[in-house]
C-alpha cells in the first residue's frame, strides 16, 4: 500500500472514505464509478477567457448529507455529477456557524467580526447589516465588467437601509431574512418576504420552485458580459416543508400572524429525517435544473461553478463522522460539502483535503475574474487560484472563527477550541475528525501557541456588545 500523507488519510476518513460520486456518467447500473483522484492542477494557466461565477448556497445543510459525502439515506445525484466534473473538498469551512456572518465573510471576504453587522448571529432586526458603503465581491467585479445577480436568501439586512442592490448587485430577487414559511412567504418579523429588488413581488408558490425558475432563466440569458450568480436557497432550512405541504405551511403561516413569529417557523413540533431527506433531494433536483439550464446555454465551459452550505447541519442532518451542529464550533457546526467544477480550466473527478474556507472564495473568485480588492478593506482569505490552476502550494495559514461562546482556530491538522464553558481543548483533525481525544494535556506548549494567535487576531477585531 503506498504512503499517503497524514492529511490526505484524514480527509478520506473525514469524507466516509467515499470516493465514487453517483449520476449519469457511472459506466453501468450497479457498477461503481470511477475513483476521484487526489487533486492536480491541470497546469495550462489561466483561460483566456474570464468566467462566468455561479455560486450556490445550500442553507444549514450538513456536512455529510449529500451522497457523495457519505450519507447513506439521502440520493442527491446532480449534485454528485457536479462533483464528479470537478473537484470535491473534504475539509471546506464555512465563515462561521450560522447564516448571517458567513453570508458577511463571503461577500466581504472578510472576518463577520470586522463589521458590526457581521456580529449579530444571525440578524434579527431592522437596525443590523452590511454597511453599503463597504466594498463586496459583487460591487468589486461589477467594477470589472461583471453583471451581477443575487436570487434567493439576502440575511444581511432588512429595508429600507441594507438590500443587496445597496451592496453591488444589479439584480435581486428573494427574501431578506433568515427564514420564511415556503408558501406565503411570511418570514422571521411576520411580514411578507419575497421581493423584486427592493419591491414585493407576489407568488405562493414553493419557495424552492420559484427560485429555481428565477435561476434558471437568468442563466439562460444572452449574456454580453461575464456574470456572477449567487444563488442562495433556503433549503433545507426550517420550516420543514416540501411542494406537496401547503396544508402544513398553512397551519405555520397562520400562527406566525397570530404573533408567533421565528417561534412558529422554528416548527418544533414537526419534521422527521424522512422529510428532511425530501427536503434535500428537492434541493438536487432544483439545482440540477440550473445546471442543465446551464448546460443548454452553451456557457457549462466557461462558467465557474461553487456549491457550499453556509454553515453545519441541523436537527435532522447527517453528519457522521463529526461532532457538533449549527451555531458551534465543533466540525458539525462549520464543516461543510463544498464542491467546485470549471470544465475550461480544471480536471474532473478529483478530491481536495486542503484546508479552505468562505473568505478564501471571496479572493480565489476576484483574482480568476481580474478585480482588484479594495486597499482600505483587506481581506482575510487566501486565493486558492494559485493552487488551482498553477499546482502552488497553499501557505501555512491559521483558520480563526469567533462566535459568542465559542472560539477555534486551525493550523495545519491541529484544531485550538473553546466550549461554552470556557475551557480550552486541542484535537489532532487527521487522527480524531470526531474531536474526541483532547489533546491540551499532552501538548500544552501547542495550545498555548494556538491561543495566543487566535487571541491575536481576536484583537483586531470589533468586541460583541454586553447584551
Amino acid at each position: 500500500m503506498p504512503e499517503i500523507s497524514r492529511r490526505v488519510f484524514g480527509g478520506l476518513v473525514g469524507g466516509g472514505a467515499v470516493t465514487a460520486v453517483a449520476g449519469a456518467s457511472a459506466p453501468s447500473a450497479g457498477a461503481a464509478a470511477p475513483a476521484e483522484r487526489p487533486f492536480r492542477a491541470r497546469g495550462a494557466g489561466r483561460p483566456r477567457r474570464r468566467p462566468n461565477i455561479l455560486f450556490i448556497l445550500g442553507d444549514d445543510l450538513g456536512w455529510a448529507d449529500l451522497s457523495s459525502y457519505g450519507a447513506p439515506h439521502i440520493r442527491t445525484p446532480n449534485l454528485d455529477r457536479l462533483a464528479a466534473g470537478g473537484v470535491r473538498f473534504t475539509d471546506a469551512y464555512s465563515g462561521s456557524a450560522t447564516c448571517s456572518p458567513t453570508r458577511f465573510s463571503l461577500y466581504t471576504g472578510r472576518y463577520p467580526g470586522r463589521t458590526r453587522g457581521g456580529l449579530a448571529e444571525p440578524i434579527g432586526n431592522r437596525t443590523q447589516g452590511l454597511d453599503p458603503g463597504h466594498p463586496t465581491l459583487a460591487s468589486l467585479l461589477k467594477k470589472a465588467g461583471y453583471a451581477t445577480a443575487l436570487i434567493g436568501k439576502w440575511h444581511c439586512g432588512f429595508l429600507p437601509d441594507y438590500s443587496p442592490t445597496r451592496s453591488g448587485w444589479d439584480e435581486f430577487f428573494g427574501n431578506f431574512g433568515g427564514a420564511l414559511e415556503y408558501f406565503s412567504k411570511l418570514g422571521q418579523l411576520g411580514e411578507y418576504d419575497l421581493y423584486e429588488g427592493d419591491a414585493e413581488y407576489k407568488d405562493l408558490r414553493y419557495y424552492t420552485t420559484v427560485l429555481t425558475e428565477r435561476a434558471v432563466e437568468y442563466v439562460s440569458r444572452d449574456h454580453d458580459a461575464p456574470w456572477l450568480l449567487n444563488l442562495n436557497f433556503t433549503t433545507p432550512h426550517w420550516p420543514w416543508l416540501t411542494e406537496d405541504d401547503a396544508e402544513t405551511g398553512a397551519v405555520i403561516a397562520a400562527k406566525i400572524r397570530a404573533g408567533g413569529g421565528v417561534g412558529a417557523l422554528l416548527h418544533n413540533d414537526g419534521g422527521s429525517v424522512a422529510k428532511y431527506t425530501e427536503m434535500v433531494e428537492s434541493l438536487d433536483a432544483s439545482i440540477g435544473k440550473v445546471l442543465t439550464a446551464l448546460r443548454r446555454s452553451g456557457q457549462e465551459d466557461d462558467t465557474l461553478v461553487v456549491f457550499a452550505s453556509d454553515n453545519g447541519g441541523e436537527r435532522f442532518s447527517y453528519q457522521w463522522p463529526l461532532s457538533g451542529a449549527k451555531s458551534g464550533l465543533l466540525e458539525g457546526g462549520i464543516r461543510v460539502p463544498t464542491i467546485l467544477r470549471w470544465p475550461a480550466a480544471v480536471d474532473a473527478r478529483q478530491v481536495s483535503h486542503e484546508p479552505v474556507y468562505s473568505p478564501d472564495w471571496t479572493a480565489t473568485l476576484l483574482e480568476l475574474a481580474g478585480a482588484r480588492p479594495d486597499p482600505a478593506y483587506p481581506l482575510d482569505g487566501h486565493s486558492l487560484a494559485g493552487y488551482l490552476l498553477r499546482g502552488e502550494e497553499l501557505p501555512e495559514r491559521d483558520l480563526f472563527w469567533r462566535v459568542r461562546g465559542n472560539r477555534a482556530l486551525r493550523r495545519g491538522d491541529w484544531k485550538y477550541f473553546r466550549d461554552a464553558d470556557g475551557e480550552d481543548h486541542l484535537f489532532h483533525l487527521a487522527e480524531d475528525v470526531r474531536e474526541q481525544a483532547d489533546r491540551a494535556a499532552d501538548r500544552p506548549e501547542l495550545l498555548a501557541e494556538l491561543k495566543a494567535a487566535w487571541e491575536k487576531v481576536d484583537g483586531t477585531l470589533l468586541p460583541y456588545s454586553a447584551a
